[in-house]
């Protein structure tokens, strides 16, 4: 386990083109990186309701492996992430049985799923952190600075997009803001 990284639920982000959501896992220790990893509407989910601990009337998919787990007497210790290729990441559910160790094979959000509901560690392997983790603002050049504030006003408008603009002012010109129900097409004018 000598090369195996430990990390922790950073985030989980919404991507605004795509139903697709990332979980984002930072390293723990000395050594800030992070690693990102696509999953579905439904895992974030999952993991989203665990990290809330939102109480569900009645359990689901991965409440349910958990039970299992618990029943057959398997103490699930840790996940892994062990492996990326193809830009597929494969997984581990580590459990112990009678004294010996099993893996699960696992997709990495479901793994993180129980993992969050086990309350275990979530480890990394260092060839998938080497791969594929990222350090804070590793994609900006060096030479990159701080846009300044001149730099970053607007350019003033057009007339002609000035013009176009000018019917929203009228119309916001023409709301009675003091006596809002005045704007309901419905309402009598007093």
């Amino acid at each position: 386990m000598s090369d195996m990284i430990e990390v922790v639920i950073d985030s989980i982000r919404v991507h605004l083109m795509t139903p697709q959501r990332i979980v984002v896992l930072k390293q723990v220790g000395a050594e800030e990186r992070y690693l990102t990893i696509w999953v579905g509407p439904y895992e974030a989910e999952a993991i989203t309701v665990a990290l809330q601990e939102v109480e569900m009337v009645r359990p689901l998919t991965h409440d349910l492996l958990k039970n299992v787990f618990r029943e057959f007497n398997a103490r699930i210790t840790r996940v892994e992430i062990v492996r990326l290729q193809d830009k597929i990441y494969y997984g581990n559910i580590v459990a112990e049985v009678d004294g010996r160790e099993i893996l699960v094979d696992s997709r990495p959000s479901d793994a993180i799923a129980i993992a969050v509901r086990s309350h275990v560690p979530i480890l990394v392997h260092e060839s998938v952190m080497e791969a594929a983790g990222m350090a804070p603002d590793s994609d900006l050049p060096e030479t990159t600075a701080a846009p300044s504030r001149r730099e970053s006003a607007p350019e003033p408008l057009s007339d002609d997009a000035n013009d176009r603009l000018s019917i929203f002012k009228d119309f916001i010109d023409k709301l009675d803001i003091d006596n809002p129900d005045t704007d309901k097409p419905d309402s009598p004018i007093p």
